[in-house]
């Protein structure tokens, strides 16, 4: 007698939801993203800043962290190239992408008591330094021009012409500099809050092939104390604000800097430290989309959108509420694509069917549907101000030996539908998903 072991692989969420058809447009693909997409920033805040009664900072601040750290060394190995903007020191061993900040407030005075500094930006310190990571061999993927001046300024502020002029001077420096390299490291700016007058005269006055990229931030919730943050983080409506923020620059680049990239240089929803909640992990994916903030939930998070999101970009569309947020990229290394599903409400689950917007490729091959790949992120206890997040539901912690836990998905009858729960995000790769527009091998 001979037996055979059959294994049936079903949801592991089997909760009544909503029924919702997301459509993918598989043919072309609607943008493209680099391999350095996912970024992180390096603050320099001491460890006696405060807000609003929390000190959340710690060791964490560029002045004091310690780069040998194998926390962070293993967090940035997990990426295997990650871009990381930072104020201070580096080591050899920390292998990532570097962008590093200038200060762009040398040599100035204060003008005004509304925070206008006057006068020529002094290019001598910064010379120096970008000199001294040339003699140790730091290899410095981009250099940024101040933080927060433009437009009304943050604590300082500096007029746009002046910074347009300041910037054809450091251009000018790094031209010397690295006359003998090959590559040169890009510039950028302004790293600031888009204003669209300020913008606007910066590039016609700095003129064409001398910025490379155009960065700037985005905190539309407002700060991490306010009281109507987790109402704004979970409204659709309110969310879907931002997207004006990056049509504007999108235009004023077409008009006055069609040279230039833009990248948002600082995300995460709320300012002064965002806010206490895994929710945070939601605003990080979504704002990907046009790029976050860190807590650990958020780490992780990012983590899974890097190893499952490839280049391409499709078009997705859903005939469900506005609550569930979806998106979906050529998977990364692989066949088919990698859908992201974001339930925003804390009280409807959704039951989600993904369709091609052609007949050309359908999902149900003669030899069956292939399992699909499900990750699904929840907080933990099902509290959104939870600091740790589950992963299909267990833990993202550390282990013992301080690696990056394993990050294994759920395998799911591909002909079911995907479930997703409240407050949650899933990540599921679908192999049979034949797109024209993913050139698998």
């Amino acid at each position: 007698m001979s037996w055979t072991l059959v294994i049936i692989l079903i949801s592991p969420f089997p909760f009544i939801g909503d029924d919702v058809k997301v459509t993918v447009k598989g043919v072309t693909s609607i943008g493209t993203i680099d391999d350095n997409f996912i970024c992180a920033t390096l603050d320099w805040w001491p460890e006696a800043k405060c807000y609003y009664g929390q000190c959340p900072w710690g060791k964490s601040g560029i002045m004091n962290l310690n780069l040998n750290n194998p926390i962070l060394s293993n967090a940035i190995k997990a990426f295997k190239a990650l871009r990381i903007r930072i104020g201070g020191s580096m080591q050899d061993q920390v292998l990532a992408l570097v962008t590093f900040g200038i200060n762009a407030l040398y040599g100035r005075k204060k003008l005004t008591a509304y925070g206008l500094y006057d006068g020529h930006w002094d290019s001598m310190n910064a010379r120096d330094f970008v000199n001294y990571t040339i003699f140790k061999g730091y290899k410095i993927d981009s250099w940024e021009l101040g933080h927060e001046l433009c437009g009304s300024g943050i604590s300082a502020r500096v007029d746009a012409r002046q910074y347009g002029e300041d910037v054809i001077r450091l251009k000018k420096l790094l031209n010397k500099l690295y006359r003998r390299f090959k590559i040169q490291p890009k510039l950028l700016g302004p790293a600031g809050f888009y204003d669209e007058k300020w913008f606007s005269s910066f590039l016609q006055k700095s003129g064409p092939n001398v910025i490379d990229v155009v960065t700037h931030h985005i905190y539309n919730l407002g700060s991490g104390v306010n009281p109507n943050l987790i109402h704004y983080i979970r409204d659709p409506l309110f969310l879907d604000k931002v997207a004006q923020t990056y049509k504007d620059l999108e235009t004023t680049l077409q008009r006055f800097g069609p040279w230039a990239s833009a990248w948002v240089g600082e995300s995460g929803g709320a300012y002064n430290s965002g806010g206490k909640t895994t929710n945070f992990s939601r605003w990080e994916l979504r704002s990907s989309q046009h790029h976050n903030y860190g807590s650990e939930s958020r780490y992780y998070s990012a983590l899974l959108w890097h190893r499952l999101m490839g280049k391409s970009v499709l078009s997705t569309t859903h005939n469900g509420s506005p609550y569930l947020r979806a998106y979906s990229h050529c998977s990364k290394m692989k066949p088919g694509i990698t859908i992201l599903l974001i339930n925003m409400s804390n009280s409807t689950a959704f039951n989600v069917s993904v369709e091609s917007d052609v007949n050309l490729y359908p999902l149900a091959q003669p030899e069956g549907v292939r399992p699909r790949e499900e990750y699904h992120l929840t907080p933990k206890g099902g509290c959104i101000q939870s600091e740790v997040m589950l992963l299909n539901g267990f833990p993202l912690v550390l282990t013992e030996r301080l690696d990056i836990p394993p990050m294994k998905p759920f395998l799911v009858d591909g002909s079911l539908p995907i479930k997703v729960a409240p407050d949650s995000i899933v990540f599921a790769t679908i192999r049979d998903f034949k797109a024209p527009a993913c050139a698998w091998a």
